[in-house]
């Protein structure tokens, strides 16, 4: 089973009928006893990172969160992805997860062209990095397919755990890994086929 963590932020009914539609036994649930006996955990997360860390303080799940993840995988979804960095710095300096190494920066700081309009949101090929494409998250996944973005911050100083990027003007944090804890920055329920096939490799690690 794969338990979608519900804490009150962002659109769980598009990644659970994703999930669904592969045949996935899934649940979205905020009981620490379930997210146990899950197989494997999803992080999904809309929205600014100061609230959204707030809204998954109040539910008591962190404690939890961070044991599980030492016996089960973790996918960490756009927001839920920048939550498991040490620090975001959106709207404030804010503590994350720490399960990853690395912090949460504004994109329009370092975007290199300003014509690009903040927040990227749009289809961007993966560009998986050398090394990485034999990672078990990439099982049915080619270099340069196109995944979906809508995101005004990004991940960076985390090259150690960066599985691939997107190019918008720079490279884009678009996958990162660090043991059992998998993030990826695009959403992979709004991905088409590419993403049910991200979600299918992560359903079997």
């Amino acid at each position: 089973m794969i338990a979608i963590v519900d804490y009150g932020v962002g659109n769980l009914f598009s990644l659970a009928s994703s999930l669904q539609s592969l045949g996935l036994q899934t649940e979205v649930t905020r009981d620490a006893a379930r997210l146990h006996s899950a197989d494997r955990i999803i992080l999904p997360g809309v929205g600014a990172f100061g609230d959204a860390m707030q809204k998954l303080q109040a539910t008591g799940l962190v404690p939890v969160l961070k044991a599980e993840v030492q016996q089960k995988p973790l996918l960490g979804i756009c927001l839920g992805m920048q939550l498991l960095f040490d620090k975001s710095y959106e709207y404030g300096v804010h503590d994350g997860l720490g399960l990853i190494p690395g912090k949460v920066c504004p994109l329009a700081e370092d975007v290199a062209d300003p014509a690009l309009k903040i927040p990227h949101i749009g289809w961007n090929a993966l560009d998986i990095l050398p090394g990485h494409q034999s990672d078990p998250l990439f099982k049915y996944i080619k270099n340069g397919e196109y995944v979906y973005y809508v995101h005004s911050f990004y991940a960076k100083d985390c090259a150690g755990g960066t599985l691939a990027t997107s190019a918008y003007s720079i490279p884009v944090t678009g996958a990162v890994k660090n043991g059992r804890v998998y993030g990826t920055q695009f959403h992979p329920e709004k991905s088409g086929d590419t993403g049910l096939r991200l979600l299918k490799a992560f359903s079997e690690l």
